[in-house]
């Protein structure tokens, strides 16, 4: 993909994470692999790679999970 940026991506991904919420700081997987490692490598996110369904959180990823949902995805 031509123009591809991965920044920008996880930042999407982050921003979508808040809408499957769950636990306070826990949102169902479902994103590539290689964008969920991104967002662990920036401690957004616990380590993406276990068996559980879920992934969690920092109190940084939820903080600007939602600041991002706002910022992307709100309608004004």
């Amino acid at each position: 993909m031509n123009g591809y940026r991965r920044d920008k991506t996880a930042d999407a991904v982050l921003a979508l994470l808040l809408l499957t919420l769950h636990n306070e700081c826990c949102a169902w997987k479902g994103f590539d692999w290689a964008t969920t490692d991104r967002l662990h490598k920036k401690g957004l996110i616990g380590d993406p790679v276990n068996k559980s369904k879920s992934l969690i959180l920092t109190d940084e990823g939820l903080r600007l999970s939602e600041e991002l949902f706002r910022q992307l995805l709100r309608g004004s």
